[in-house]
């Protein structure tokens, strides 16, 4: 019988992550591995140096395995980055004449004429999500199976990346004797482990803060509505401590780490900050009420960008849940009231919850990405479930996938 283990594998342009899950006889994931290193090999999210990009995936495959003690075949990998594009579109289908009540073919032909887009040769679809069906008119179907009708009608969210890049990540990866489950968009994997019960049916916006990139993806009436990736995170506040503060760019990030802070007005104006502790033959002192400064004025833009990408979604105003703030910058002190002022409504961080064994380790806003991965894979794919070990009675599917993204690693890395 097949183990019941689910793999994550983030591939950030700051850190890899991969994490090991183990379904229990309770139906609980339990986290049995994790292994992170920092990433080399990416910029924005993109891999720009392929055999170094392997190397960070292959030093985080070994600690995992070392520490759940599984060897890894197969991941579900995130992907994200500035290339990222989505688009809705609807399609339509009759239902057969002799079969009045709707069944899955009917489901999949209408999402098979809504993913007739145009798009560039050089663009390849990642995911295709139904949002919502009508049938006969009747809007607010989340699931018309079984249902009777003469018309079917799908509203899907289509995301496309550029082929390049999907390529050279599934590359790394292959490279690295990992097979590939699924790519996930990382924003919508993030979403599976920080959004609560109830909060996508009122309206909320899940931003992720990486290092390379910011993900967006919004949510209306308990369906993804929009998804935007910005080539902006958080490693350009240390660029921009680094430029400010002229420091040599490992001393601004240990900076940033240590002491950063997104509200200058809570810094005393006699906080001093000894850089002895970070270069020792140096024994200035900065105010760290210029190092909040620095930083807030980043983030000010970055939730600027957001704020526009709210407007550009058509729900400004109508995010009743808010915004949920997560990522490895998402623990700037101070980053909240920052995106509340700006964006003028309410603001949470998003921290992975429910997981079980080593949650401990990885319960910080930084690991929602690689916690959704597992998430989405325990969603989206089947585990070999045996009827003697108490577990149901075989069924093979969880969920049904829209991704194409299977059928590709297939055909072209065989």
């Amino acid at each position: 019988m097949q183990e019941r283990v689910i793999v994550g594998i983030d591939v950030g342009t700051t850190k890899v992550c991969v994490l090991v899950g183990e379904l229990d006889r309770d139906g609980k994931l339990n986290i049995v591995g994790v292994g992170t290193c920092p990433s080399q090999g990416l910029r924005r999210g993109v891999v720009v140096n392929i055999e170094e990009t392997v190397t960070s995936i292959a030093a985080s495959l070994d600690r995992a395995e070392r520490l759940s003690g599984k060897k890894i075949s197969a991941a579900y990998v995130g992907i994200a980055g500035s290339h990222i594009d989505s688009q809705n579109s609807k399609g339509f289908v009759a239902i057969s004449p002799n079969h009045r009540d709707i069944v899955q073919d009917d489901i999949s032909r209408a999402i098979e004429i809504a993913q007739a887009i145009a798009i560039p040769a050089n663009r390849e679809v990642i995911h295709v999500i139904p949002r919502g069906y009508v049938v006969d008119g009747q809007e607010g179907i989340k699931n018309p199976i079984g249902m009777s009708g003469f018309r079917l009608e799908v509203e899907t969210h289509i995301i496309t990346g550029a082929v390049s890049s999907i390529h050279n990540l599934i590359k790394c990866v292959h490279r690295a004797h990992v097979d590939i489950e699924d790519l996930v968009l990382e924003p919508l994997a993030s979403s599976e482990a920080v959004l609560a019960e109830g909060e996508t049916d009122l309206g909320v916006a899940l931003v992720d803060i990486g290092g390379g990139t910011t993900d967006i993806a919004i949510f209306a009436d308990g369906a993804i509505w929009q998804t935007v990736v910005l080539g902006v995170g958080g490693n350009h506040i240390t660029s921009d401590i680094a430029i400010g503060l002229r420091l040599p760019p490992a001393v601004a990030e240990e900076l940033k780490i240590t002491y950063g802070h997104c509200d200058p007005d809570s810094i005393d104006e006699d906080d001093m900050i000894d850089l002895s502790q970070f270069m020792p033959d140096c024994n200035d002192l900065v105010p760290r009420k210029l190092l909040a400064q620095i930083i807030q004025a980043r983030v000010e833009e970055l939730f600027g960008m957001v704020h526009e990408e709210i407007k550009k979604s058509g729900y400004d105003g109508l995010l009743t849940a808010g915004i949920v703030i997560t990522g490895g910058c998402a623990e700037l002190p101070g980053i909240l009231d920052v995106a509340a002022r700006t964006l003028d409504i309410p603001a949470r961080i998003g921290t992975p919850l429910g997981m079980h064994g080593l949650a401990d380790s990885i319960s910080r806003p930084a690991y929602s990405t690689a916690v959704g991965l597992l998430l989405w894979g325990l969603r989206h794919t089947s585990l070999m479930i045996d009827e003697d070990d108490g577990y149901g009675d075989g069924s093979a599917d969880i969920k049904s996938r829209f991704s194409f993204l299977g059928r590709l690693v297939r055909a072209f890395f065989p």
